[in-house]
């Protein structure tokens, strides 16, 4: 498995998770996606945490993308 980290905050209702994936250069890597036919399902958003995206799995699902723009445990 590549390096990850995993982030947790309190939250109001049912509990829920989500999952993205971090990479370091997220406008080359949708670059390399949209060469391959990936469709991206949002545009890019800058959060406080990272730059944000989603991209569509072949289920027809969403997997979010973003690059940190916070320190983080290891290198990319």
């Amino acid at each position: 498995m590549p390096p990850a980290e995993v982030a947790v905050h309190p939250a109001d209702g049912p509990p829920r998770h989500e999952l993205y994936l971090m990479c370091d250069d997220l406008d080359s890597q949708l670059g390399e996606f949209r060469a391959k036919g990936v469709e991206i399902t949002r545009p890019v958003s800058e959060q406080r945490w990272g730059k944000l995206t989603a991209v569509r799995l072949p289920s027809g699902a969403e997997l979010p993308l973003y690059e940190p723009l916070h320190p983080v445990a290891h290198g990319l």
